[in-house]
């Protein structure tokens, strides 16, 4: 069942306990000090060993062609795989988001971050890569400036930081920040420390600053600064002139009445997953673990909620949000899992650990989200394939409502859904499973479209698609100097 509760007000607050700490940091670029070094404890669990009856199926559905061979890969017709960068030796932990700017690609890693070239998509090069451990490393760009979300209690907040218990009285974990203006030496110039740390943040430029929205969960007696009621968001606030002087501007809880408690199918809400901004239109959407939520950021140091939903019975843990590009629909992902599961099978059926597609109605503060359906890959993978709907971003097609999308092993999908109640996938790109007899994790983390072509941060590397297809022709024509996914542009005025 979806259920909507709508218009409910956001009340203020600061969080005087936590402070900014600024400074002109050590920059660690391509060779890092012996005292920064990748960070086993970030890293995911370990692989899981299946049954005897699981591992016999999963050999039998390669050896029946169901499903690709370890590491094979296959693709729709309409689908190039133009290019793959491996991993690089010196960041050893995952591959999380990407971000991009000009002619570079910042592709972020639990270990770090790495600066890619792709001025010819066909044979990206590496700029330089910042050895700086803490997860997620959820990272975007502005400017000349870099952000980083550190999700991982770290004993101080530089770049040559050690995990730690996040009962110690030193633990750090928030925001860096970082100056890009000459990519091949990335700066560390500030860091902001946030309660509950941030396990993802999303920019919401203003003309001075940028304010970043800060979404961090985890409610554990391990946890002491994510109890309830951590049920908001950091908002940190970044003089774009004087980086150095970035701080929190102010906790903002979303969900006085303590959010969704959870239940056997759904997880309780105590803040946010990812939110995704829509500027010109004033609005972001927040996929809240067990609440999806539509916001106004008129004033983007004071977002307030205007409308509420939730699916108790189909969506385990609102993952992340995308807005069409006429900010009338919102498609909001389930991470069933929690990213390490193998739920794209028979088994699990084609309405979990999907997409749900909502319609906009209505006008200021009277506007709701109206379910539509469910959007999963159709393509079944290996019970040995970590695989669920993950992050993706528009391809802006005139005309139509067409997204990318990572789903783990299950690979990258291309689907549209200009008609609301029947989406359904245009191409596909995905390697066969990491392993046949283990669940091991793996595959795209993030896949979007900038500038004619498909990036996915795969845990392989990266991964350059082209997709030839006559309902993305005119996305060709879209070139742009910036891309967040999660501060959304405006493809067409």
């Amino acid at each position: 069942m979806v259920t909507s509760l709508h218009r409910n007000p956001v009340r203020r607050g600061r969080l005087g306990a936590v402070a900014a700490v600024a400074g002109l940091l050590a920059t660690i670029c391509m060779t890092a000090p012996a005292a920064a070094t990748p960070d086993p404890g970030d890293a995911p669990a370990s692989p899981q060993e299946l049954s005897p009856q699981e591992q016999g199926a999963a050999e039998a559905a390669i050896r029946s062609g169901d499903i690709p061979g370890v590491d094979e890969i296959v693709h729709s017709d309409n689908i190039t795989h133009v290019a793959n960068v491996p991993s690089t030796e010196g960041l050893a932990g995952t591959n999380s988001d990407i971000a991009f700017q000009g002619r570079y690609a910042f592709a972020g890693n639990y270990d770090g971050f790495v600066v890619y070239d792709i001025a010819r998509p066909a044979s990206p090069r590496i700029v330089s890569q910042v050895l700086c451990p803490g997860s997620q490393n959820d990272i975007s760009v502005d400017g000349d400036l870099l952000f980083l979300s550190v999700d991982s209690s770290r004993n101080d907040d530089s770049c040559a930081s050690t995990s730690q218990p996040p009962t110690e009285e030193s633990s750090w974990e928030g925001v860096r920040v970082f100056d890009i203006s000459d990519v091949r030496n990335p700066e560390y110039v500030a860091a902001v420390e946030t309660a509950c740390g941030s396990h993802t943040h999303t920019l919401v430029p203003d003309r001075r600053s940028v304010y970043v929205y800060v979404s961090s969960y985890a409610p554990s007696e391990m946890f002491p600064d994510c109890q309830p009621p951590h049920d908001g968001i950091s908002i940190v606030e970044v003089p774009r002139r004087a980086p150095e002087r970035a701080e929190l501007s102010s906790f903002d809880p979303l969900f006085p009445d303590g959010g969704f408690p959870g239940d056997d199918n759904s997880s309780a809400t105590s803040g946010c997953h990812d939110i995704t901004a829509y500027p010109r239109l004033r609005l972001a959407a927040g996929a809240c673990m067990g609440d999806g939520v539509l916001m106004d950021i008129s004033r983007p140091d004071r977002p307030r909620i205007i409308d509420r939903v939730r699916d108790e019975e189909h969506f385990a843990f609102w993952h992340s949000a995308t807005f069409s590009q006429d900010g009338r629909k919102v498609v909001f992902a389930d991470e069933l899992g929690g990213g390490g599961g193998a739920t794209c099978n028979a088994e699990t059926g084609d309405e979990f650990g999907a997409n749900g597609i909502y319609h906009i109605t209505g006008r200021g503060d009277g506007r709701e989200l109206s379910f539509q359906s469910y959007f999963k890959i159709p393509r079944h993978q290996a019970d040995t394939e970590n695989c669920v709907a993950h992050n993706g971003s528009l391809i802006p097609a005139r005309g139509r409502d067409i997204m990318v999308q990572a789903w783990y092993q299950g690979g990258v999908s291309v689907w549209e859904f200009t008609d609301s109640e029947n989406p359904r996938e245009i191409g596909y790109f995905e390697r066969g499973p990491l392993t046949s007899d283990v669940l091991a994790f793996g595959g795209a983390w993030s896949s979007y479209y900038y500038n004619g072509y498909i990036y996915s941060n795969d845990q392989k590397g990266l991964d350059v698609l082209r997709i030839d297809d006559r309902r993305t022709d005119s996305a060709r024509r879209v070139h742009l100097d910036e891309l967040n996914a999660q501060t959304q542009p405006s493809y067409y005025r």
